[in-house]
């Protein structure tokens, strides 16, 4: 539970019905209510400014900007796409705006992980990594696509690793063969999904390590996850921006590739020579089909026979 609600829990037996309801509603609807001050909220429920400060206080608070950034956390960590596109919607941005905005936002994103993100920390996971017999890289939805690139270029760099595919009974089979000398990394932000947490405690139950990317300390990855790493995904839409995750990534295969050269020279060497035939080559100038001249197409048109219905076939 986010603080808000614990305290809303703890704070219960000292309620009375109207006012366990009306705080109930501030924090449901906490996308209409987090930005407000007391007296805006006291009037959008159509009471007294005294009847939300002394509700504020029988949950503990002493002052209401107390309560005021919990409800702002609360509503953060409840965000949906569509929180968060009324959210946006609500600033009245031009277009252009809004598109500014998110570059400021992936700039700040990235800056935050600099600070936060070492390079001895990417290179003790890199070792992690390298004693693991297998990696499961999980991540459902947007999160899809960092799971893949993650599997996909440990891959390339002579890991077994895999990013399944597939509903949640098939991702838990997956888990369910891992043992301790294995690890899963799990993706995922904000809540977090559902199936994310389960293969991550299912690990668990197994003795499995597990490592977590996502964006809060407060996130049941990372409280679930032996250790993980912050990204923000924070972005003015209706969606996470994963710069910084994919940023994050791109360090850890810097640090996995140096970390075991002669592996990794080898893994790419093969690659490159199973994968010529994938690459664009143009066709040699003889070999190129000509194109016909629009005069020769007309001539030929006017030349092709008439079908049973009288239309030209």
């Amino acid at each position: 539970m986010t603080a808000l609600e614990t305290r809303f829990e703890q704070a219960q037996p000292n309620l009375n019905t109207s006012r366990s309801l009306l705080i109930r509603d501030i924090f449901e609807n906490a996308e209409d209510t987090y930005f407000l001050s007391a007296r805006a909220l006291a009037k959008r429920y159509g009471i007294d400014k005294a009847t939300i400060v002394r509700s504020v206080q029988i949950l503990g608070y002493k002052k209401y900007a107390e309560f005021a950034a919990d409800l702002r956390s609360h509503f953060v960590s409840r965000l949906t796409p569509y929180k968060l596109m009324k959210a946006a919607a609500r600033e009245h941005r031009s277009v252009a705006g809004h598109v500014e905005h998110s570059f400021e936002m992936d700039a700040h994103n990235l800056q935050a992980l600099r600070s936060q993100l070492d390079s001895n920390q990417v290179i003790r996971l890199a070792k992690q990594l390298n004693r693991a017999r297998r990696i499961i890289v999980v991540g459902v939805d947007f999160a899809a696509a960092l799971s893949y690139l993650l599997a996909y270029g440990l891959t390339s760099l002579g890991y077994d690793a895999e990013a399944p595919a597939g509903s949640a009974g098939s991702l838990q089979q997956k888990v369910n063969l891992l043992g301790p000398k294995d690890l899963l990394i799990a993706l995922s932000f904000g809540r977090c999904l559902q199936a994310t947490v389960d293969a991550v405690l299912r690990a668990r139950e197994n003795r499995v390590p597990t490592f977590g990317i996502t964006d809060s300390e407060k996130t049941p990855i990372a409280r679930f996850c032996d250790s993980f790493w912050i990204a923000s995904i924070a972005n003015p839409s209706f969606h996470g921006s994963y710069v910084a995750p994919i940023a994050a990534i791109d360090a850890l295969f810097v640090a996995c590739a140096h970390s075991q050269p002669q592996r990794s020279l080898a893994a790419l060497q093969q690659k490159d020579e199973d994968s010529r035939s994938r690459w664009y080559s143009p066709l040699p100038e003889s070999s190129r089909p000509r194109a016909k001249s629009r005069k020769s197409a007309r001539q030929n048109d006017g030349n092709r026979p008439a079908n049973s219905h009288g239309e030209s076939g």
